[in-house]
């Protein structure tokens, strides 16, 4: 045979080659890949019109030690229906119907009575057993059909990160939290049960495993939520709440080295499976990122970094406190009103003085302060993977006048969210550099690809021995300030601070003399930190000062890491 005949039978082979792995290749994506949906397709289209395919990727925590937890999924079940036209004795039926599952009667006749419409919905999620008793009654008209639905196993928990799913005009949507922000990977159309398997595999891997508006890809994502971490932080935050009376409670658990959050909540929540019984919306909220504060106290710590990352003070510089500052006919005073005389940076801190938070901004100059203010990304937002987040209110860091740089010096006349709070604390913390806050670990892929989350160590704020000096300063704040030095930590350095913030009025007049925002905030071990802590209240009753309130919690917390981590002791 010519070389040019074995060419061509070479080439018609190629192409029968091809075309058996175009068929096997579509086999494997329709009966493996989405065998299950299409089979669901099938089971329903004989008995019920209408019948979406409801399917979306699924969320899980993450265990410390890698294993994956779910929490948000699918659940499958029964919708009950009936076909007016098809039902001969509405009673009848409604009896036989009751005496199975709790129905309410006036809907029922209701729409039994609609004799043109050959579907009505009567119940939606009812289970296999309660499914079967209604078929064995072999009634005419009722329908069952088989339904999917999205199922949240732990209810509650972690409520404000997952949000829910639901109808945005006629179609499912995620509905705030990593519903809404990561929808676009959740969310399964019913075009991806007809995709092109040759243009995948053949195409670029790159663009397969990309996640962008014009070659997007659905799957299911990782979350660096640690479930067991996660029920401790809301277990403190639930008894915090109900021993002062909160009006918000709310607290996060970070890596301040790479900005994985291993723990966020806030109380009030509210349970996903039944977000429709929720009377008031604005539980819905994450305060954590949508809502701004003045956060007080906690914000003393950058201002000291700041100081002495300029080299304007030193831990043991002075001044002479005298109890107040004047600018003009403004007065600011210390918490007490009292003064101190002649102390040191250390005292500052320890004492929660606002008047040596102004002498550090004062020996800094207002420009160079407002330049590491923004630096630290007060005035942005963080990039957290959550929907909404706040926008901060922080004009006055823009006005010049020396009084707004003063009282911004110890957190007031400023409002950030505490998720930017917490942003910038880790930078005391890590070394000295921002951190992006992100739940999101990894997204898997539904045509089995699988995509680390990557995110990029920010830009270097403090100098490595700075932050170093300041974890030093709050270490010593917790061993000799912090409860009169009770909670000091013998085998583990510990760095924190407190904070307590008058809130404004809400018809703009001034502070209330009797609402206060609470915060704090701690990270150990204090020099290769492993965890940051921060947690807050708004409007506890009965109490004055955030040592008060959040202390016990945060300790309770920390002491749990340690152990459950097994963080190995520093000291």
């Amino acid at each position: 045979m010519s070389k040019k005949g074995i060419s061509r039978i070479w080439f018609f082979q190629a192409i029968i080659f091809l075309i058996a792995c175009l068929l096997l290749g579509r086999l494997f994506l329709v009966q493996i890949i989405n065998g299950e949906v299409y089979s669901e397709a099938a089971d329903r289209q004989y008995v019920a019109p209408r019948t979406d395919t409801f399917d979306r990727g699924t969320i899980y925590f993450s265990e410390k030690d890698g294993t994956r937890v779910s929490a948000a999924t699918l659940k499958s079940g029964f919708t009950l229906a009936i076909n007016p036209s098809k039902i001969t004795d509405i009673n009848g039926t409604y009896e036989k119907l009751a005496g199975v599952v709790e129905i309410e009667k006036e809907l029922f006749f209701l729409r039994a009575g609609k004799t043109d419409d050959p579907y009505e919905e009567i119940l939606k999620q009812l289970d296999e057993k309660t499914a079967e008793e209604i078929e064995v009654l072999g009634l005419d008209g009722v329908i069952l059909a088989r339904r999917n639905w999205r199922f949240y196993p732990a209810n509650n928990m972690a409520s404000h990160i997952l949000g829910f799913v639901g109808y945005k005009g006629k179609t499912l949507s995620g509905q705030y939290g990593l519903e809404r922000f990561h929808n676009d990977i959740l969310e399964r159309g019913e075009d991806e049960l007809f995709v092109n398997f040759f243009a995948e595999v053949f195409s670029n891997i790159s663009k397969v495993i990309k996640n962008d508006e014009k070659n997007n890809r659905t799957g299911g994502i990782i979350t660096s939520i640690e479930p067991s971490t996660q029920g401790v932080l809301e277990e403190e935050l639930s008894k915090l709440q109900i021993k002062w009376e909160a009006d918000v409670v709310g607290g996060i658990i970070i890596n301040p080295k790479n900005g994985e959050i291993y723990a966020l909540s806030s109380l009030p929540d509210f349970n996903p499976n039944t977000f429709n019984t929720v009377s008031d919306q604005a539980v819905f909220r994450n305060p954590l990122v949508q809502n701004v504060y003045e956060m007080g106290s906690i914000v003393k710590p950058l201002t000291m970094a700041i100081g002495l990352d300029t080299g304007a003070v030193m831990y043991d510089s002075t001044y002479d406190d005298k109890g107040y500052v004047l600018f003009g006919d403004a007065k600011i005073q210390n918490y007490d009103g009292m003064a101190r005389g002649v102390v040191d940076m250390q005292e500052v801190l320890k004492q929660s003085l606002n008047t040596g938070a102004v002498h550090v901004m004062q020996e800094v100059g207002t420009e160079t302060f407002r330049d590491y203010m923004y630096n630290f990304g007060v005035n942005e937002e963080t990039g957290i993977d959550l929907p909404h987040e706040a926008k901060a209110l922080v004009s006055n860091l823009k006005s010049g006048r020396e009084i707004e740089y003063a009282t911004a010096s110890f957190g007031q006349g400023f409002a950030i969210s505490p998720v930017v709070m917490v942003r910038a604390l880790c930078v005391l913390a890590n070394g000295g550099y921002l951190i992006t806050p992100h739940i999101v670990r990894e997204i898997d892929y539904t045509l089995g690809f699988s995509e680390k989350v990557e995110i990029k160590k920010g830009k270097q704020i403090l100098k490595p021995e700075t932050s170093e000096e300041i974890s030093r300063m709050l270490v010593e704040v917790v061993d000799t300030a912090l409860k009169n030095g009770e909670v000091k930590n013998e085998r583990y350095s510990v760095a924190a601070k407190t904070g307590t913030a008058q809130m404004a009025k809400t018809d703009g007049s001034g502070y209330s003399e009797e609402e206060y925002l609470h915060s704090f905030f701690g990270y150990f071990p204090a020099y290769d930190p492993q965890f940051l802590v921060f947690l807050y209240t708004v409007n506890p009753k009965e109490v004055r000062y955030a040592s008060e309130t959040l202390t016990d919690p945060f300790i309770n917390i920390t002491k749990f890491l340690i152990n459950y981590y097994a963080i190995p002791p520093d000291r």
